[in-house]
């Protein structure tokens, strides 16, 4: 039987539960994408609940990226030493961390063969950073129209070369990504992945899609696969009536690759995902709104009061300062009155 809190261990490396927090943009990082205190500390309280596997936000990789407001960025060595503020915070609460290495947007049909490789050797370079500022891994973000999510997706990539036409070559960037990772970090350096099951667009990229770019990248090596789809974050989820909205593509996925598989997506109560963990081929879960709202919610769970999150995905938390959870701004508020 699997549950929420069973040891687990990828790559060699040991997880002391199944629960991973799930990319969450926080808006925190300086004018330069730099890490500052605040978001140290966002990061410190998740791993003081307990998270086995902390994935930060989108963190940019090259220097001319679209900007996101306080959005993280990694394109040079000087941000080497924010991280490691940031990973040894982590880590001695016993909690492993994971970049999510990405690309805002940027053009995908007009960039040159050699730009496109450009764009591979940058990945590999963060990631190589990643690992010297104290990193268990990275994560590739090919999710939620994000540029490398665009370049996989039929509706957006109408290139003639090596990297277009079908969907294995719209992948090939992907796996160069990892390959040029794998030959710039170390053996037990974790790589993983997040990307959509559906682009959720007539013309887009299908489930069956999703399928065949998820079975390249595990029979090329990639450690993890956690999938996701536009539309994420979906409104009114009541825990035990419609939680795990991606549950049939993670179920469909985890019966096809040999590879862990991550669940995310509208979890809300440990009795539901406890379910879908025993009753399914899927490894891990991921959280991000529950943890937004109670960093220290799987502690919670593992003290005994099993409540389902006090989450109400309202949705709110992507408007307010840090993205903060709306509610715990009012408890805090009325605090100080």
């Amino acid at each position: 039987m699997k549950t929420l809190f069973d040891k687990t261990t990828l790559r060699g490396m040991e997880l002391k539960n199944r629960v991973w927090r799930s990319a969450t943009w926080m808006a925190l990082a300086d004018e330069e994408g730099g890490v500052t205190n605040e978001l140290i500390r966002a990061y410190e309280e998740l791993a003081e609940g307990n998270v086995a596997v902390i994935v930060t936000g989108l963190t940019s990789v090259v220097k001319n990226d679209a900007e996101i407001g306080g959005g993280v960025k990694f394109y040079d060595d000087r941000f080497v030493e924010g991280h490691r503020r940031l990973t040894d915070a982590v880590h001695k609460h016993g909690s492993k961390v994971m970049m999510q290495t990405a690309i805002v947007d940027g053009p995908v049909d007009e960039l040159t063969t050699e730009q496109v490789e450009d764009i591979v050797r940058a990945f590999g370079d963060a990631a190589s950073r990643a690992e010297r500022a104290g990193y268990d891994g990275v994560q590739i973000h090919a999710a939620h129209f994000f540029y490398l999510s665009k370049f996989i997706s039929p509706l957006l990539n109408h290139r003639t070369d090596r990297y277009g036409g079908t969907q294995r070559d719209r992948t090939r960037i992907l796996y160069e990504i990892l390959k040029d990772i794998r030959s710039k970090t170390s053996a037990d350096f974790l790589i993983t992945m997040k990307v959509n099951s559906t682009d959720e667009y007539p013309g887009g990229l299908t489930v069956q899609d999703f399928l065949v770019t998820s079975k390249l990248m595990a029979d090329a090596g990639i450690d993890a696969i956690e999938m996701s789809a536009n539309g994420t974050s979906r409104m009114g989820i009541k825990a035990g009536k419609n939680e795990g909205y991606f549950r049939a593509a993670a179920m469909s996925l985890a019966a096809l690759v040999d590879v862990p598989v991550v669940l995310v997506g509208g979890l809300r109560s440990m009795e539901k995902i406890n379910q879908f963990l025993d009753e399914t081929k899927i490894a891990y879960v991921s959280l991000s709104r529950p943890l937004i709202r109670e960093p220290h919610l799987l502690k919670r769970w593992q003290e005994g009061d099993d409540a389902p999150s006090a989450c109400v995905s309202c949705n709110t938390c992507y408007r307010t300062p840090g993205h903060q959870c709306i509610f715990n701004l009012r408890e805090r508020q009325n605090q100080k009155l």
